[in-house]
């Protein structure tokens, strides 16, 4: 599996600067974030402006009212899942395109990628790593690792929508990485979600790589 997008340039993310960020990572080639506060934005706030300004050109475009509906639509949709994801303690969310060029295909692969916040109960971070996997059911292929942002565990999950949820009967592959914070009283979770279950290698080599570039503290006010 190969990125879309050249893997030697490095862009810094304006969040680098962010004063109330807990949480530094690098994310890879083939990634494009989604902005949580603009399209979750409240009415008649500066944010809510700018999402309607972004929209506009594009339901001007549309050839006909059914087709600015479903494009609504469709956006309401997207905003009702990320919404379901914030409230979770989600605070990234991108999707991901990349090629997969493993069996000669070409195809298009496609994933999402977020992190999440948990509180847990005050415990050694290693303990509360093993934990995480261990009192939930489906964790398979788990894995302890040592890395620079401290322990942390990864491992996998394959899921199947509800039969009555109106969603492809498709497996979902949901690789994630446990890294408890040093406050020993929380952790976040990394994950890579995709239906393409046989790719799965792929895409947990993917998120061992980010995981690699975790910090908890400033890497720019270490460096220094």
């Amino acid at each position: 599996m190969s990125s879309t997008v050249s893997s030697t340039a490095i862009i810094a993310h304006e969040s680098l600067q962010d004063p109330d960020a807990e949480l530094w990572f690098a994310e890879p080639a083939g990634f494009v974030s989604l902005p949580l506060t603009a399209l979750l934005a409240d009415p008649e706030t500066p944010d809510a402006d700018r999402l309607h300004t972004a929209a506009a050109p594009l339901l001007a475009s549309a050839p006909d009212e059914m087709t600015r509906q479903q494009f609504i639509a469709l956006l309401a949709s997207g905003q009702r899942m990320l919404g379901a994801l914030r409230e979770f303690g989600t605070v990234h969310c991108s999707v991901g395109l990349h090629r997969d060029d493993v069996g000669g295909g070409a195809l298009p692969l496609l994933s999402l990628f977020t992190i999440t916040w948990r509180d847990t109960a005050t415990a050694p971070r290693a303990a509360t790593a093993a934990r995480a996997v261990t009192e939930s059911a489906g964790h398979r292929r788990i894995e302890y690792l040592e890395l620079p942002c401290g322990p942390l565990v990864i491992s996998e999950v394959l899921r199947r929508p509800a039969a009555d949820s109106g969603l492809p009967q498709l497996p979902l592959l949901q690789v994630h990485a446990h890294l408890p914070h040093p406050d020993c009283k929380r952790l976040v979770v990394l994950t890579i979600s995709s239906t393409a279950v046989a790719r799965r290698e792929e895409y947990r080599a993917l998120l061992r790589g980010i995981v690699e570039t975790v910090r908890f503290e400033d890497p720019m006010r270490v460096a220094s």
